[in-house]
């Protein structure tokens, strides 16, 4: 497997990369979009938009709502802070903000854990088939269901 080698970032370090990045973007990284990114990189597992923001609601101590959530996500997706996983239409961190490839998920039926993997010798494969068929690919979606080792046993 080609791997694309990265700096993952954890905690505080991964929201001061994320901000870096957003910034490098020409963005503001304001309070509301730090306790979204907190929640989203908090959580274990792909989050939606109402797990979000049911979380920043209870730290808050305020309600925020899902559609405000969704905005920020879309600009978190779009500056490489966030990844989409379609078939659950859920985000999850991305925890090397500051590298920018096409991701493969890796998604468990069974609990729901779903994996991050890199491996550009398959998604430029895909890229390149794509544009064999006359069609301009912008972001690969590969998404692997199964189950992962722990609900395997």
């Amino acid at each position: 497997m080609h791997a694309h080698d990265h700096h993952e970032h954890h905690g505080s370090d991964l929201t001061r990369a994320a901000q870096t990045t957003l910034e490098k973007s020409g963005e503001q990284w304001t309070a509301m979009r730090e306790r979204v990114f907190e929640a989203l990189a908090g959580f274990d597992k792909p989050a939606s938009a109402y797990d979000i923001a049911e979380a920043v609601s209870k730290a808050e101590g305020r309600r925020v709502a899902a559609n405000s959530v969704y905005r920020i996500l879309d600009l978190f997706v779009g500056s490489n802070l966030a990844r989409r996983v379609e078939s659950a239409n859920a985000y999850v961190a991305n925890a090397h903000p500051d590298c920018l490839h096409d991701c493969i998920f890796l998604v468990c039926d069974s609990c729901g854990q779903t994996t991050h993997i890199d491996d550009d010798s398959i998604t430029k494969t895909v890229r390149t088939a794509a544009k064999s068929a006359g069609f301009s690919p912008v972001r690969p979606v590969i998404e692997v269901r199964g189950k992962c080792s722990d609900c395997e046993d």
